[in-house]
């Protein structure tokens, strides 16, 4: 379908890679790997068309079409998702409109004899077989089947998408791509939007339904699942594996571990030669053998070694300023669009130095109610930001909003401030964008890459309000890991919005949950709440809440009345009488731990007041000398860490007496 001969690319005279020759074969499912900045989105752009490389061939057949998925894309606001999807069919549209035209110029015409009737006739004949086996009687159906496939609900068909989350928006796009049915797709990091029911239609429609596929993506399972072939670049080529992803990073490992072998074993047959050389070098009996053994040397073609990514950025969040006890004290929020309610009654308080997580499926209003802290979209209720906050805002679309004729030094250079102005390169090195990658225009950048650039911007002010809508979406593996430790690290307080289970362990004490328009809090890190909500990972919860919901609509859901001649009718009395008393029991428990509770809460409170005069002592010359004042400060400290502790486990018990 596609072949590819001795392409070549550069940035900057450096090649991402040279001489690749490969060839893309009808029911190929081909998983595109290599680090970041390797030129994986590149090589994609390249097949599609929409760059040309440097040199070499890349050949398409005139029939051939190919549908292409980038990570970044611009997304119209004009229409309902049932409009935007039917633009996929805009080729079949337009041959309808064709076929329109002959029909009426057929109904009108006379010359039934003549050459041009018969031609039309036949282009008309032609046309509408064509027209027939493209499908086109069934594509309202077809839409319907693979939009809800991709988790929309038959009444989200009618809603504008402008009031649909980025990652909703992205799936109609996929959507649109997979309707046109190209014979080669090609999608960049397709299930960065997806939830685990979307994930698993899209597998069984690219195994089942697709011709050719190739795929970029950090989600090992799903790569696994699709794919039956692996395009490695690597040290500047490209490698072709034709297993699936687990053997290729097996086979990967047998063939390094032979390349080191063969690269010793050169290394030290060219230090025999260059020995023998040295010391018969003028030893005339010796000099056709010196002779020899030079032009062997020079013959020699070094062993390349495949590269191993051991590049990593140094992230570290600069000191923020001490901010109000409260940053955010949320008093039923609510947001609607139109008829569509995404939330109501939002009420919790998020205190100074908190680290919590935004959970839930998509569309639920997790970024909604970011943009509604941030102030960009109005709201009703109370939402009160806390005293001296500086907020840091890394949004899901941050690397669109980059400017892409820029280049990367001049990125942060317009926004850099002052005495920074002075490290950009340090900062440009801290972040894998050393030497020559600083000169690199934004256009040009991964998707990995532009997250680090956006990251970039984030730190360039000090900030004690730390707003990350997905900030792991285009990181690899140890990006992510560095990400989450200067997180960790952070002194400021943080709201995370993420589905990356692994990312949010160690990182959150508190989960907010976000489904059927209410937000639900969790005390406890991210497995506390798995654990409570007796689920394996965050995108359980969609298929969780589709199989109560699809469980409360079947017939077998209902429970009938027992019957006047069965056993059960017998003890109708004493059963309602077991469970009133239990009840009862479940009230009193509950108002028990509820009272704890309270009293708890004053009792830190009190304890917090007292921290506040001592840390006023403290500032003074006479306090801060006063060893009495810092031992009770210590104390104090100790004693709100325990009795917090215990209110803690007073929230939990409640929690799970009300369930």
């Amino acid at each position: 379908m596609i072949s590819v001969e001795g392409l070549t690319v550069e940035f900057s005279v450096v090649p991402l890679f040279s001489g690749a020759s490969f060839v893309v074969n009808d029911r190929d499912r081909i998983a595109l790997v290599g680090k970041n900045g390797a030129g994986k989105s590149t090589l994609l752009k390249i097949l599609c068309g929409k760059q040309r490389p440097t040199s070499g061939v890349v050949s398409v057949p005139n029939d051939t079409t190919i549908g292409y998925l980038p990570q970044v894309m611009i997304l119209q606001d004009d229409t309902t998702v049932r409009e935007e999807a039917r633009k996929a069919f805009a080729g079949m549209l337009q041959l309808k409109e064709r076929l329109d035209r002959m029909n009426n110029e057929l109904a009108v015409r006379t010359d039934y004899e003549s050459d041009e009737y018969m031609s039309l006739v036949e282009r008309y004949t032609e046309e509408h077989e064509r027209y027939l086996m493209m499908g086109a009687e069934n594509y309202e159906a077809e839409i319907e089947r693979t939009l809800m496939g991709l988790g929309f609900t038959r009444a989200d068909l009618e809603r504008p998408t402008n009031e649909f989350s980025g990652g909703w928006r992205m799936r109609v796009e996929l959507a649109k791509i997979l309707l046109q049915k190209p014979d080669v797709l090609l999608l960049d990091e397709p299930t960065n939007h997806l939830d685990i029911e979307s994930i698993q239609w899209l597998e069984q429609f690219l195994i089942q339904s697709a011709k050719a596929v190739v795929l970029v993506s950090h989600d090992r399972a799903f790569i696994n699942n699709v794919t039956n072939r692996t395009l490695e670049i690597s040290c500047g080529k490209i490698i072709d594996y034709q297993v699936k992803y687990d053997e290729y990073v097996q086979l990967r490992k047998e063939r390094r571990e032979q390349q080191i072998r063969a690269y010793e074993n050169q290394q030290k047959e060219i230090a025999e030669m260059k020995a023998f050389i040295e010391r018969f070098r003028y030893k005339p009996t010796k000099a056709v053998q010196v002779q020899q053994k030079i032009k062997q040397l020079e013959k020699i073609v070094p062993i390349e070694i495949d590269e191993v990514d051991r590049s990593a950025m140094r992230l570290k969040f600069p000191p923020c300023l001490r901010s109000g006890d409260y940053p955010v004290i949320c008093e039923e929020v609510g947001k609607s669009y139109g008829e569509h309610t995404v939330f109501t009654d939002v009420s919790f308080t998020i205190k100074r130095g908190e680290k919590v997580a935004f959970v839930g499926k998509n569309g639920e209003g997790k970024s909604t109610l970011v943009k509604c802290i941030m102030g960009e979209i109005p709201f009703t209720g109370n939402l009160k930001i806390g005293h001296n906050i500086q907020i840091g805002y890394f949004a899901q679309n941050q690397a669109q909003l980059l400017d892409e004729s820029l280049s990367v030094f001049d990125t942060i250079d317009r926004v850099a401030k002052g005495d920074i102005r002075l490290r950009i390169n340090d900062i440009l090195g801290a972040f894998m964008f050393g030497g020559e990658n600083a000169d690199k225009k934004v256009k040009v950048l991964s998707g990995g890459e532009r997250s680090r650039l956006a990251m970039i911007r984030l730190l360039l002010e000090p900030v004690n309000l730390l707003i990350l809508d997905e900030p792991t979406n285009h990181l690899d593996m140890q990006s992510k890991d560095v990400l989450k430790e200067a997180i960790k690290a952070f002194d400021g307080t943080v709201i995370v919005v993420s589905h990356d289970r692994e990312f949010l362990d160690g990182l959150v004490t508190k989960v907010y949950e976000f489904g059927g328009g209410m937000v639900k809090e969790h005390l406890g890190g991210i497995y506390d709440f798995l654990r409570r909500k007796q689920i394996a990972s965050l995108d359980e919860l969609s298929v969780r809440s589709n199989s109560a919901e699809s469980q409360s609509n079947s017939p077998s859901s209902f429970v009938l009345p027992p019957s006047s001649n069965t056993s059960t009718s017998t003890t109708p009395d004493v059963s309602s009488k077991l469970a009133y008393l239990e009840r009862k029991e479940q009230q009193k428990k509950v108002k028990r731990v509820e009272k704890s509770i309270k009293e708890q809460e004053e009792k830190i409170m009190k304890l917090e007041d007292r921290i506040k005069e001592l840390d006023a002592i403290l500032c003074t010359p006479e306090g801060a000398s006063d060893m009495t004042v810092v031992t009770e400060y210590t104390s104090i400290k100790k004693l709100i860490d325990q009795e917090t502790e215990r209110w803690e486990h007073l929230c939990e018990e409640l929690d799970q007496l009300s369930q």
